[in-house]
């Protein structure tokens, strides 16, 4: 292996002065698979993420990524060398005409039918753009002659075509890593201000930026920033720009972690940074701004084609059939909804509260999929105690087949309980619009008189307590499974806290509310007890205490008070308890799981932690480290533990030092009974409790 790096490294400084590298493995100056590289799930798919070392500056005019697959040939001067042709000629002048970007296909059918995408980077101008994309259909001649798919990814542009449609997938299959080769001054400060800024700038460019596009700093100190930028392909939906972006910021760590400079490019989506401004500030603040209203300035653009490339013919058409087809449109809407109100069957829409964002007040509506009753009675056999799951907090959950043969998870809720209903509520809102690999996926509900119904996927393995408290089936959690599940649920709450379109406090993070699909992904669950923020709000307080002892923050628990911190809180326990295969519980005969953990660190042997743990694969360097990260989620001053995007780096990067922890809080049902109303108070934490009154 170091003499492969060390050969890679001779020849990419013979090789310094061009630097278009070829997508196949065979060709790389050095690769990765993704599984050294701190990987995702998506390591899974056996596809490799493409590590490129960048020692000296490549020219303008060469590409940064050549992604040109020897597998796609087409005929020379056939129908589609003659259809990709147009194409690609009408593509820079498209781009440059409408701020940077244009996509289109050309041909009739199939297999003949080209489709291209053309994009700059969004403080370009209009005439650098249509330089680089110019030079990038000059280098496609070159580079990729005679190859059906293609891709050239530059500095300021990419120029990317098929003979199939690829618009709107998101694409983290290939990739590549360009790295500032200089240490970053105070990485163990460095490392989690980059985790913030670019977790910022990735949920700016997927939900907020126009372009899709977000530029931004944070200070490393008085006199130093450190400059940020993410950019997705403009065909994206925000979700799938959203998961790109997420994909890439999980690789700093493999890719340039402690490293003062670093480049993540996909298919689809890019992130960069930098100690020093790489971009014209004053255009990419521009391109951030929300574009103006239509209809407002000049209408009439005569500078380049129309996008159809059909000139002022089809502008003229647009503006004589837009008025009437939009005057259809609304007869056809009227008639729509005067038809579905007569025929419409009773509960197939409901209109539901939103959940409640701390003021109570909002109001929103949420329309999911609506199973009939007899369809999940079918499904689960009349709601047998032979398909039964478990037993949550607020009712029952059953395993069901629909006709189909599709398995489901039906959750019922409890006919009397008000809370149920509140549960009920949440859930449809938040997870109808949360899409994340690390959350359970809604399928929808029903409701029928008093029932209540949830309908989730079926996962095989069921919820993370089976297995790990089971002595009988914790030897199914290897340690390399263990740690996954600690960096799934991990990226989940990131998403939750900063990634998503809403902030969401899960509130009951715990391990029977991680489920585990076949391959022991863990999957967050249980949104019932879930908070939404305002965009400018960071902590919450409520008169109502909901969750479960054990991993309930010192703060919530006796005063009230939640925020990302809470969840921190409970993310540590849960890692405490997964590292160790030791339930969380209380008594009076024994020492609660936390306090165990820091005797044991402040004596200086929690080594004698691990000896218990019959995980196979044990890795004591990666398991001390996680208990450490996990007792700096458990301090007991919410202000001193971290993010969860700080969290993220701190699991991936083995040379950052982490901070010494100080003491975390030890809470106990005794010490919340003493200070709050206690409805319901079990001993050991598998169940919610809720409607507790704090003085």
């Amino acid at each position: 292996m170091h003499h492969l790096i060390s050969s890679a490294f001779h020849n990419l400084l013979q090789r310094a002065a061009s630097l278009g590298i070829q997508s196949e493995p065979h060709q790389l100056l050095n690769v990765k698979p993704l599984a050294t590289m701190a990987p995702s799930p998506r390591a899974t798919r056996s596809l490799l993420f493409l590590l490129l070392l960048l020692v000296v500056a490549a020219r303008a005019a060469d590409p940064v990524l050549n992604d040109c697959p020897s597998n796609t040939n087409y005929t020379s001067g056939g129908a589609f060398h003659a259809n990709l042709d147009a194409l690609l000629s009408s593509l820079p002048a498209g781009a440059a005409a409408a701020s940077g970007f244009a996509k289109n296909a050309t041909g009739a059918a199939q297999p003949d039918e080209a489709y291209g995408l053309a994009q700059c980077r969004a403080d370009l101008n209009a005439t650098d753009c249509r330089k680089c994309l110019d030079d990038s259909v000059r280098d496609m001649a070159t580079k990729c002659s005679g190859q059906k798919s293609a891709m050239l990814i530059y500095d300021g542009c990419l120029l990317r075509h098929a003979n199939a449609s690829f618009f709107g997938v998101a694409d983290t299959s290939v990739g590549l890593c360009l790295v500032n080769l200089q240490n970053a001054t105070q990485p163990e400060r460095f490392m989690p201000l980059l985790g913030t800024l670019m977790s910022n700038l990735t949920r700016t460019a997927a939900y907020t930026s126009p372009r899709m596009f977000a530029v931004g700093t944070t200070s490393l100190t008085p006199f130093q920033d450190v400059y940020g930028m993410a950019q997705c392909s403009r065909d994206l939906g925000a979700n799938d720009c959203n998961g790109c972006l997420v994909e890439a910021m999980s690789r700093i760590p493999g890719c340039c972690n402690g490293k003062q400079g670093g480049q993540i490019i996909f298919r689809t989506c890019s992130i960069r940074f930098e100690m020093s401004a790489f971009y014209n500030v004053r255009a990419a603040e521009a391109a951030m701004a929300p574009l103006p209203p239509a209809g407002t300035g000049n209408t009439s653009d005569n500078s380049g084609p129309a996008s159809t490339g059909r000139g002022g013919t089809v502008k003229t058409a647009l503006a004589v059939s837009i008025p009437v087809a939009a005057v259809l449109l609304v007869l056809l809407v009227i008639a729509f909804c005067v038809l579905s109100k007569r025929n419409r069957k009773p509960h197939r829409h409901v209109q539901i509260a939103s959940a409640d964002n701390g003021n109570g007040d909002e109001m929103m509506s949420s329309e999911s999929l609506l199973y009939d009753l007899s369809t999940l009675q079918a499904a689960t056999d009349n709601f047998s105690e032979d398909n039964k799951l478990g037993e949550g907090g607020f009712g029952p959950v059953y395993k069901g087949i629909l006709h189909d043969g599709q398995e489901i998870a039906v959750k019922r809720l409890s006919t009397t309980s008000q809370q149920g209903h509140l549960e009920m509520k949440n859930e449809v809102v938040f997870l109808a619009k949360l899409q994340h690999k690390n959350l359970v996926r809604l399928l929808g509900c029903c409701i029928d008189g008093d029932e209540k119904l949830l309908v989730y996927e079926f996962l095989s393995n069921k919820s993370l307590d089976k297995i790990l408290f089971d002595p009988g089936r914790q030897q199914e959690l290897s340690w390399g499974n263990r740690h996954k599940i600690i960096q799934g649920i991990c990226r989940g709450l990131l998403y939750l806290h900063e990634d998503s379109r809403l902030t969401i406090i899960h509130r009951d993070l715990k391990a029977s509310n991680i489920l585990l699909d076949p391959d022991m992904n863990p999957k967050i669950s249980d949104f019932g007890l879930a908070k939404l923020f305002t965009v400018d709000a960071s902590v919450g307080n409520t008169s109502r205490i909901a969750g479960t002892y054990g991993y309930m923050a010192p703060e919530y628990a006796l005063h009230g008070i939640f925020s990302a911190k809470s969840d921190v809180f409970s993310y540590g326990v849960l890692v405490l308890e997964v590292v160790t295969g030791r339930r969380n519980a209380y008594g009076q005969d024994y020492e609660d799981l936390v306090s165990s953990v820091w005797r044991h660190w402040s004596r200086g042997n929690v080594s004698r932690l691990l000896e218990s743990c019959s995980a196979d694969g044990l890795r004591p360097q990666e398991m001390l480290r996680c208990i450490h990260v996990a007792l700096l989620c458990v301090q007991e001053d919410a202000h001193l533990r971290p993010g969860m995007a700080a969290v993220v780096v701190m699991l991936n990067s083995r040379s950052i030092t982490l901070p010494a922890p100080t003491a975390p809080a030890f809470i106990v049902p005794s010490r919340v009974a003493a200070r709050t109303k206690v409805v319901r108070a079990p001993s050991i934490n598998d169940a919610s409790v809720s409607d507790l009154e704090p003085r």
